[in-house]
């Protein structure tokens, strides 16, 4: 054996050569097509010398598979999984084993992308579609979003859209209750502060007191009382105040619903509906409001709509990328939902239908009435009189209970001094009752729990008030009624899933979102109970493993951003965005200079860049791009300096959004500290970085990073994601605290910016994992061979389109942006309409119109070997010689394979297809790979218009698809 095969043998042990796709040959018949002698070469024609890092990354040799999971096993089992009756919204819950393994860990789920492309989602589409029809039936009212980022975020959103649509136009002030969880009331001071609210806090009875825009309610409280606001609910609304109501899912199963109390907004969290804790996330919030208020919804809404034959079709409505259209007038940064979690709650309550979930509601809520009677039999006072799971309870020694519940692996909830509170769970057993019995009184208390249960009979308690019950049903849909076994269910959602294409059947070549390899060894851990079950709240001393692996991942991402700190909150990329300006904003206010509030954001940027920058309290100011797509210079030069005094930032990308390594980046940031601001650089594109340069080493301040993009975390259909930021040492002091959990002594005092200490920290070891199993040398090879597959697509893609930029020596970094605008002037083909024939040669369709109107970015990523990049390739080539025949007017501009793009079985199946001017067979079998492994798109174009103009977001009655 040559030593150069063993090199490439070593490599494959290593893990490198599993998740980098092309092999050594490929790669070099790849560099021979663009010009370059070596990965090395063409990595020096492309990245400026200047900034090009001098030594490499220190994150150590690459482990193999095996390697890797016995190290990170050691890991989990430094974890301790107690019994957790912390509550404060994280609740142990049973995952459904069908789900878990049909939905949670197949790549046919979490691998998919946003459904941006609806004709190829509809699987996904419709089951976040069950998960609204699930969040407006337990809610009351009317209108869902497509989920949320977590409970508290959900909160700061409903003040965000109280403030939006409030009649009391001069109030400047939110009300929060004081029995709401500490994290949200956390969260909303944060925004509150950047918005310039002020910010009341009180007994909830006290709202009416104050001259208020909008007012925040807990049902059930934190200490687990159930209070019927409907009363306090109406004399608000009589002063014009908007009222939102934090609300547990489970128990609304038997309580009665908060919209029919008058509610304007209901929010939560989902994730006791069969979504591990995983220590804080990932986890989907349900958000519901009225109709009236459906323009100022923040996040996605999926609707109803038509396709072109008039069958029913789904796609995301009216928020559909809203932020690149309204940019810091956008109702929300938000860019992630959370949509494999919130798929797998819609699928927990499609399994166990109405009659389960009030089994399990009903089974919670009598074991904490059969606790309370006990406790109540031993003269312990209880702080609530009423409730659904939660008891808070006085004792007289709390030391003592605790030090009882620990040697018994038992987590307690401890509030004030001599109170103790417990929430019962799902997974909660009769055992764990008379357990948790003893912990709290004590031993030799004589009573056992048939006791307790034959009292609790006899005395009919009944702990839910007859005001606050339901009374109304819930799920009626067929959908949640008929799927109850195993096997129907694994068939539902088997049969969502072939209505879906994700990377198990293709590449995704979107620019900016980097859809590559979600290892399987990399995902394996995200299951294990030690990384699932721990409820973040937990003592920290039980989460050694968590928070070793928390650290060393730090210490990772340190090394390869170039930055001195790294803080782990932000769930998503745009959540990071939004915590490195609070950074910024707060560096500003400690030397004094609070008034700088002036972002500078080049035309070309990502539509989250200035709706985050509203969201930190900033103003906007953009500025120009030159004609190669690059910032220009001068603008920047004479903004910066005519707005020096109030100059906060700039936030840039780089590469920039256009896809090219921009030789002037240290003289943007040189520019903007020479005026007293920060940069902000974007991590969207850190993809062509890693290895190669760094944004501290080019002058940078901060950065988010998309661990979902760039460090393998799988993007689930629109989510899960985290959105860590770097930060030099003078930001570190600034970045965001935690109310519950302290996670550094530099960030105490800083306010939080999601609802977890860590963000969704259930998904961590993912990018741990990726990170260990390349190492130094191959996360440098995966830029590396990512560049050479984006030039290389470019060059042979550039022969049959013009492509619209390119930076130094003629090369691209990532991405290349293919320009239609010309072919769509001679021959009327759109960029749609190259999108959707796309999904006839079983692809999905690059970024379409973003960062330039009328053009595709395409971004290969390391991960697709040449094999798949040729079947791209040659897809779009094909679909240039169709687009010649409109052009020579062989085929009609309105009828043609691409006008009438996407084909489905029903298109084929139709008798009047012979009048078309081209076969069935091109029609959905254009070439023969699409021959070999077919891909039917399920509905025909879909009309966005008439989806707008008919907004429907809950499950249709079946009686429509019948007709």
């Amino acid at each position: 054996m040559t030593k150069q095969s063993l090199t490439q043998l070593e490599q494959h042990e290593q893990f490198i050569g599993r998740h980098i796709g092309p092999d050594a040959e490929q790669q070099r018949e790849m560099l021979s097509c663009v010009g370059a002698e070596s990965l090395e070469d063409l990595t020096a024609q492309i990245v400026p010398e200047s900034i090009r890092l001098k030594d490499g990354l220190k994150v150590g040799p690459s482990y193999n598979e095996a390697e890797g999971l016995a190290y990170i096993r050691k890991l989990a089992d430094q974890n301790q999984v107690f019994k957790n009756y912390i509550g404060m919204g994280y609740y142990g819950t049973e995952v459904p084993n069908v789900i878990l393994r049909n939905v949670f860990e197949n790549p046919g789920w979490y691998t998919a992308y946003t459904p941006y492309q609806p004709e190829i989602a509809q699987g996904r589409l419709e089951a976040i579609l069950n998960f609204q029809h699930l969040s407006i039936d337990l809610t009351g009212l009317d209108l869902a979003s497509a989920s949320l980022l977590d409970e508290a975020t959900a909160a700061a959103e409903a003040m965000a859209l109280a403030k939006r649509v409030s009649k009391a136009k001069k109030a400047n002030t939110f009300f929060v209750a004081d029995d709401v969880f500490p994290q949200t009331l956390d969260v909303i001071k944060t925004r509150a502060e950047c918005f310039g609210f002020d910010v009341v806090v009180g007994p909830a009875e006290e709202a009416v007191n104050h001259d208020l825009f909008g007012a925040l309610l807990q049902y059930t409280n934190r200490f687990g009382e159930i209070t019927d606001y409907t009363d306090l609910i109406a004399r608000l609304h009589e002063k014009k105040v908007v009222v939102s109501v934090g609300a547990d899912i489970m128990s609304l199963v038997m309580l009665k619903s908060p919209g029919s109390m008058g509610a304007d907004v209901v929010f939560g969290s989902a994730q006791r509906f069969g979504v591990p804790m995983g220590f804080g996330g990932p986890h989907a919030a349900f958000f519901v409001t009225r109709d009236e208020h459906k323009r100022s919804m923040p996040g996605r809404i999926i609707g109803v709509s038509k396709d072109t034959r008039g069958n029913k079709a789904l796609r995301m409505a009216m928020q559909t990328r809203e932020q690149h259209i309204r940019r810091e007038k956008a109702n929300s940064n938000i860019c992630t939902a959370q949509v494999l979690l919130a798929n797998m709650a819609s699928f927990y309550a499609v399994y166990h239908g109405p009659d389960g979930l009030k089994r399990i509601a009903g089974r919670i809520h009598r074991l904490a009435d059969i606790l309370a009677t006990g406790l109540k039999a031993k003269g312990i006072e209880l702080a609530n009189n009423t409730w659904f799971d939660t008891l808070t309870f006085k004792v007289a020694d709390t030391a003592a209970v605790v030090k009882r519940a620990q040697a018994a692996g038992m987590n307690l909830r401890q509030d004030a001094e001599g109170t103790l509170g417990v929430s019962i769970d799902e997974t909660t057993t009769r055992a764990d009752i008379a357990d948790l019995f003893t912990v709290i009184v004590g031993e030799g208390h004589g009573l056992k729990p048939g006791l307790i249960d034959d009292e609790l009979l006899a005395a009919n308690v009944d702990t839910i008030p007859a005001a606050v019950k339901r009374d109304t049903e819930f799920l009626t849909h067929p959908t949640f009624n008929s799927y109850h076994s195993e096997t129907e269910m694994m068939r539902y959602i088997k049969r969502l899933e072939n209505k879906d294409l994700a990377l198990n059947h293709s590449m995704i070549s979107l620019g900016s979102c980097t859809m590559k390899l979600n290892a399987a060894v990399e995902m394996i851990p995200v299951s294990w109970p030690e990384f699932a079950n721990m409820h973040p709240f937990c003592p920290q001393e039980q989460a050694k493993g968590y928070q070793q692996l928390i650290g060393e991942l730090s210490e990772w991402l340190v090394d390869i951003t170039g930055y001195d700190a790294v803080c782990m909150q932000p769930n998503s990329g745009a959540q990071g965005e939004y915590a490195g300006l609070l950074a910024i904003r707060k560096y500003h206010e400690s030397r004094g200079e609070g008034h700088r509030n002036i972002c500078l954001i080049p035309q070309s940027a990502h539509g989250t860049n200035p709706a985050s920058a509203q969201l930190a309290g900033m103003k906007v100011v953009v500025t120009a791009c030159d004609k190669q797509g690059n910032v220009d210079l001068e603008d920047l030069r004479n903004k910066a300096a005519e707005m020096a005094d109030s100059l906060s930032c700039v936030m840039i990308t780089y590469p920039s959004t256009h896809g090219v390594y921009e030789e002037t980046v240290r003289e943007i940031c040189d520019i903007i500290h020479e005026h007293g601001g920060q940069v902000y650089l974007d991590g969207a594109n850190m993809n062509a970085q890693v290895g190669l340069t760094t944004p501290g080493f080019i002058g940078a301040d901060v950065s988010h990073l998309n661990l979902h993009k760039t460090f393998a975390i799988p993007h689930g259909g629109g989510g899960p994601g985290m959105g860590p930021i770097g930060v030099k040492s003078h930001l570190a002091p600034f970045v965001a605290g935690h109310a519950v959990v302290k996670t550094g002594d530099e960030s105490q005092d800083n306010g939080a910016v999601s609802a977890a200490p860590y963000g969704s920290a259930g998904i961590l070891p993912i990018s741990w994992m990726y990170i260990r199993l390349l190492g130094t040398k191959g996360l440098t090879e995966s830029t590396q061979t990512a560049m050479l597959s984006a030039n290389y697509v470019a060059k042979r893609l550039g022969e049959h389109y013009p492509i619209l930029y390119r930076g130094r020596n003629g090369r691209i970094a990532h991405e290349c942006i293919v320009d239609l605008r010309p072919l769509k002037e001679a021959s009327g083909v759109t960029e749609m309409d190259i999108a959707k024939r796309l999904n006839d040669y079983g692809f999905h369709a690059p970024t379409m119109s973003f960062p330039v109107a009328g053009t595709l970015m395409v971004e290969p990523t390391e991960s697709e070997s040449k094999v798949e990049l040729d079947r791209f390739i040659d897809a779009m080539i094909s679909i240039r010689q169709e687009i010649a025949k409109v052009e020579s007017g062989e085929w009609p501009a309105d009828n043609n394979p691409l006008h009438n793009a996407p084909h489905t079985l029903a298109d084929i199946m139709d008798p009047a297809f012979d009048a078309r001017p081209y076969s069935r067979e091109l029609a959905v079998f254009p070439s023969a790979a699409v021959k070999a492994n077919k891909f039917w798109p399920t509905v025909n174009r879909i009309d966005d218009v008439y989806g707008d103009r008919n907004l429907f977001c809950a499950c249709v009655p079946m009686s429509e698809y019948e007709d």
